[in-house]
């Protein structure tokens, strides 16, 4: 019988619980053993693997290298899944392939590229794929005079982080004043352009901001699986338009995903964004690791995580295409089960107190926020 895999995921989103269940129930049915660590106790991966540790706070990027070829010396990994420092991380491989582990995730110049959003635009841009118009800003002229051209050519702007993954720091730039009306309803993305310019001019450092129009839905994210020799085995798309989701395998986002793979050598697990710029789809973003939906791919009769860590132990699963495209979907919160923690101890002379778990009768466990990202959330299909 062949030993177990052993898979060790570092203070990833809370839906990579379905990653892991994904490993679980391989098509081989071979034996997957999961390794958790996170900041945070009540992460509900934590709950989910079957052994996890707490990851110490405050090491450099250089500390966490050390600390994660620690981990995994002794816990066996065979297979690491990084998304904290992972651009330390890669930088490292071989160390970790001398200790045994094999890295899923693209090499040290493919995170370094995609790292800077406009320094990948740029390089997106060279080999063909259509990117929107951008301004790098960094003070709050910069930031008026990027506002006011988008404006003249009847875009909305917003901005975001030039560094960063998922939506945060993304806002919405209004010339409506400040009024109740931002206060009303749930919190919203817009924010008015003289309360961020009074906050650049007064904020003591300057920021590193993208601004760029808004762009329109749909929005298309490509999940990639590459392998080392900048082959793309698999690319499919999950479509978003509001609250529906689903598939798509046109070359119209498929076809320039692949590209940008195959290019920078996006190995293992990518994720390629499209949304319209007008009547064109262009690039969004890239992500270099697991999307946080890559397990609804299983709607259309794929394992991605179990042909992902086949790839990265080099047993390449070759060209692979959904069997079927599944109905369209919504994607709603749902209760994870988490680890008993123990009681901040109020006094030096007394023992931490674990707390008890909560039975699932009558109460309910007690889960993960049901907010945005990283939230617990399944895809369940619309009828």
């Amino acid at each position: 019988m062949a030993s177990p895999v052993r898979v060790w995921l570092n203070r990833t989103y809370a839906e990579n619980v379905f990653f892991m269940d994904q490993l679980r129930r391989n098509p081989a049915d071979r034996a997957v053993e999961i390794h958790a660590t996170h900041g945070d106790p009540d992460s509900p991966v934590l709950a989910a693997a079957d052994t996890a540790d707490l990851e110490p706070e405050g090491l450099s990027p250089a500390g966490y290298v050390e600390y994660a070829l620690a981990q995994c010396a002794r816990r066996g990994i065979d297979v690491f899944v990084p998304r904290l420092h992972q651009s330390a991380i890669v930088a490292h491989r071989d160390e970790f392939e001398a200790a045994g582990t094999a890295l899923l995730a693209p090499p040290p110049e493919a995170v370094a590229l995609f790292g800077d959003k406009v320094i990948a635009y740029e390089a997106v841009r060279a080999i063909g794929v259509p990117v929107p118009p951008w301004w790098r800003v960094r003070t709050a002229d910069e930031l008026v005079l990027a506002v006011e051209e988008l404006e003249a050519d009847g875009h909305r702007a917003c901005f975001k982080p030039a560094s960063g993954a998922g939506g945060v720091g993304f806002r919405m730039v209004t010339r409506d004043p400040f009024s109740l009306a931002h206060l009303n309803g749930f919190p919203s993305p817009s924010v008015p352009l003289p309360l961020v310019v009074e906050a650049l001019r007064a904020a003591e450092e300057p920021v590193d901001w993208l601004v760029m129009p808004r762009l329109e839905q749909p929005e298309v994210s490509v999940d990639l699986l590459t392998g080392p020799d900048n082959r793309v085995r698999l690319a499919v798309g999950r479509t978003k338009n509001g609250r529906r989701r689903g598939f798509t395998l046109h070359e119209r986002w498929l076809a320039p995903a692949r590209r940008i793979a195959e290019a920078f050598g996006l190995h293992h697990v990518s994720n390629v964004q499209f949304r319209m710029y007008g009547d064109r789809p262009v690039l969004m973003d890239v992500n270099t690791r697991p999307a946080g939906g890559l397990h609804q791919l299983a709607l259309c009769g794929l394992n991605v995580p179990w042909a992902a860590v086949r790839l990265a132990l080099g047993d390449d699963p070759g060209e692979l295409e959904p069997p079927f495209l599944g109905q369209d979907y919504a994607v709603v919160s749902g209760p994870r089960p988490l680890r008993p923690v123990s009681l901040p101890q109020q006094r030096p002379d007394l023992p931490a107190v674990a707390t008890p778990v909560p039975s699932p009768e009558p109460g309910p466990a007690r889960t993960a926020a049901a907010a945005p990202a990283p939230a617990t959330s399944a895809p369940v299909g619309l009828t």
